[in-house]
């Protein structure tokens, strides 16, 4: 039964995730250090509540559970949805996307970055990346015709490449544990899981690990279920992630090394604000 539980295991794996967001908002109040961690942890308790509501209500509301659609690589949830809900928005995740492009660019770590970061002053919003990401979501619109399949390719490359993002920072974290680098409580001022921060961090490189691989492997129940089969739909995760590693790091030797930093107009000018919280 250990593939029939993998491809259970996806199911988690498309839920237990995004709670970098809640991070990143975290990142912006006044003492970080102690509301980005709780921030995440809700992040994680709110996924795993509404992620169970989310396939109780599909179950609930599905109209035929024999329906043999509900098997095929176009089925599912999604198809449930549908047939309930009729077509959905997913603004959301367009959202998101703009705002990552929004603060890679506001650092300097996308080309065109005073472009992308540029926020217009009459609508207060990021108005270039808005664009890209609507341009970039018709193409996969168009390159869907007659291919539905492909959509199930691309949303598996985008939580593939969440996981590895993960790992960029847990992996880096257990070595520091491991060395003896990691600082400890320090005078019980900021978050910290005490004793149980190295087994955790052991298991969220584990789970991480497991969960990319597991989401990537080249398999045709997953990536092509229905015909017309194709190889680049069932192999489409592996050859994406190695496309965008090989262009991520050469753009990262060739030009983006050493130009890593915040843009002169977003950089925040500290005037009266008071004593800083103490950093070690």
């Amino acid at each position: 039964y250990l593939g029939a539980f993998l491809v259970a295991a996806l199911a988690s794996g498309y839920v237990m995730y995004g709670f970098d967001t809640a991070s990143s908002l975290g990142e912006e109040t006044r003492d970080p250090r102690r509301t980005a961690p709780r921030a995440i942890l809700t992040a994680l308790v709110a996924s795993f509540v509404l992620g169970g509501l989310i396939l109780l209500c599909a179950l609930l509301a599905a109209p035929d559970l024999a329906d043999p659609r509900l098997a095929e690589g176009s089925g599912g949830l999604q198809l449930i949805v549908l047939q309930a809900l009729g077509s959905v928005c997913a603004l959301a995740v367009h959202t998101a996307t703009i705002r990552i492009m929004f603060a890679m660019a506001r650092d300097n770590n996308l080309p065109g970055g005073t472009r992308l970061a540029h926020v217009h002053p009459r609508y207060r919003t990021p108005v270039v990346p808005a664009v890209i990401v609507g341009v970039l979501a018709i193409a996969i619109l168009v390159v869907n015709v007659r291919q539905p399949q492909i959509f199930t390719v691309v949303t598996s490359i985008a939580i593939i490449l969440i996981y590895l993002a993960y790992l960029l920072v847990t992996v880096p974290m257990l070595l520091a544990r491991l060395r003896g680098e990691w600082p400890g409580r320090e005078s019980g001022r900021y978050f910290s899981l005490g004793r149980l921060g190295l087994p955790v961090n052991v298991l969220a490189v584990v789970w991480g690990a497991a969960m990319a691989i597991n989401l990537a492997w080249p398999r045709r129940e997953v990536y092509n279920a229905a015909e017309p089969y194709h190889w680049y739909l069932q192999w489409g995760a592996p050859l994406a992630i190695g496309a965008v590693t090989a262009v991520g790091l050469a753009y990262y030797a060739l030009r983006q090394r050493h130009r890593t930093g915040i843009l002169p107009e977003h950089a925040a000018v500290l005037q009266d604000a008071g004593p800083l919280p103490e950093t070690p």
